[in-house]
């Protein structure tokens, strides 16, 4: 595999630089950089997504004829790492990334035609009801009933965790239409309004203090059995494909890459222009080659995987690898930025409380300004997300789980 970039590779990179120039704006920016998980704030991410539908890059990796773009797996790459070293923010991943990939594979004619243009431009705004309370890395024991009534399906019960519940209009669900001898059969794949009347929307506090995922209730929700995404009772087929996407489908490597070098400028950094830097320290310095090292390594098994899907084959068991690979590099980079932030990533709000006694480095500014530097401000909210990362998409005992039975045949 050759790891040089060829011409027409840098000059795209080129390109994109230029047109990252000229649309990010310091609010864009702002909204990149200072974002607390995958998921950015949810105005500047729409925004974004209808600058780059302008261009035809808001989903490069569709195919052509739905909207994306002919690149190869090292223009998306290329494109990834400077959209992230530039600050742009991402996309939110349920609708373009993931149920968009399912509609063009199991979806009808006319679903295609109506969903993905409005994917595209943001009218469709998608959140993801997989989990329930007792079904979340076992969720074939989802338990949200569908009952066949006519022409529509009436759910009850409810999903856990569902991202965006309270900005989206659109939910991709796993149901169940039936009870069968084995829990990952009598499971359907639904598209539905979450303005449908029974819905109601119950935000979550997390510990980082947002309130990004929701839990939600239905109660007697009609819907359309035309909103079937395949066959009724063939969910679980179309579920696997799409965790594909949600566990690999695309590139860990480039924000890591990033976020790494960051760490690194201001571990370099000498407080008040002398003394010593965290860098300075051998064993930090030492962790930090390691961790990069591994990043580097990441992103070259990336491309050989990316490239692969580029010709059209699956990842099948190997996606569960970029998960594992991917989520536990991100895990490790947040603890190594916590440590480097100090003192002043401390989580600990006593402004809003009753203290029993002083609590050093704590001062709440007159100007209502962030102590320190923003980063330091960020560390503890990126390392309670990343917390999650070994556990969403099915946690990663059970990537193993499938790595063991698929590619090594235990």
């Amino acid at each position: 595999m050759d790891l040089d970039w060829s011409e027409e590779e840098e000059a795209f990179r080129r390109e994109v630089r230029a047109f990252l120039r000229d649309n990010l704006d310091e609010d864009l920016v702002a909204a990149g950089h200072l974002a607390t998980s995958v998921y950015p704030d949810h105005a500047a991410s729409m925004r974004w997504q209808a600058i780059l539908a302008a261009r035809g890059w808001a989903a490069p990796h569709w195919p052509v004829e739905h909207g994306g773009q002919d690149w190869s797996a090292a223009q998306h790459y290329i494109f990834e790492s400077e959209r992230i070293a530039a600050g742009a923010p991402a996309l939110s991943p349920m609708g373009i990334h993931m149920v968009a990939h399912v509609i063009v594979r199991y979806g009808s004619e006319a679903q295609k035609r109506w969903f993905l243009p409005r994917i595209l431009s943001g009218e469709v705004f998608f959140c993801q009801g997989y989990s329930e309370p007792g079904a979340g890395s076992d969720l074939a024991a989802l338990q949200l009933s569908a009952r066949a009534e006519g022409d529509v399906f009436v759910l009850n019960g409810s999903k856990i965790w569902t991202t965006h519940a309270t900005e989206a209009n659109w939910m991709f669900a796993l149901v169940r239409t039936a009870r069968e001898d084995r829990p990952q059969k009598g499971i359907t794949f639904l598209l539905l309004k979450m303005d449908a009347p029974g819905i109601s929307v119950r935000p979550m506090l997390m510990a980082s203090g947002e309130e990004v995922q929701s839990q939600v209730f239905f109660t007697d929700v009609r819907v359309p059995r035309e909103n079937v995404l395949g066959e009724v009772g063939q969910g679980w087929s179309v579920a696997k494909y799409l965790l594909e996407f949600e566990r690999g489908g695309s590139a860990y490597a480039p924000d890591l890459e990033v976020r790494a070098r960051r760490l690194a400028e201001f571990a370099a950094e000498r407080p008040g222009g002398g003394g010593c830097a965290l860098i300075d320290d051998p064993l930090f310095a030492g962790r930090l080659a390691a961790l990069r090292a591994r990043i580097a390594v990441l992103g070259t098994l990336e491309l050989r995987l990316l490239s692969r899907a580029g010709r059209g084959e699956s990842l099948g068991a190997l996606s569960s690898m970029m998960k594992v690979l991917g989520t536990e590099t991100a895990q490790t980079l947040t603890r190594l930025t916590l440590e480097a932030a100090g003192p002043r990533a401390l989580a600990y709000q006593p402004h809003a409380v009753r203290p029993g006694g002083p609590v050093p480095f704590h001062e709440v500014p007159p100007d209502g300004k962030v102590l320190g530097e923003a980063w330091q401000a960020l560390a503890p909210l990126r390392y309670f997300n990343e917390r999650a990362g070994s556990i969403y998409a099915g946690s990663n005992e059970i990537q193993r789980n499938i790595l063991a039975r698929s590619v090594i045949g235990v």
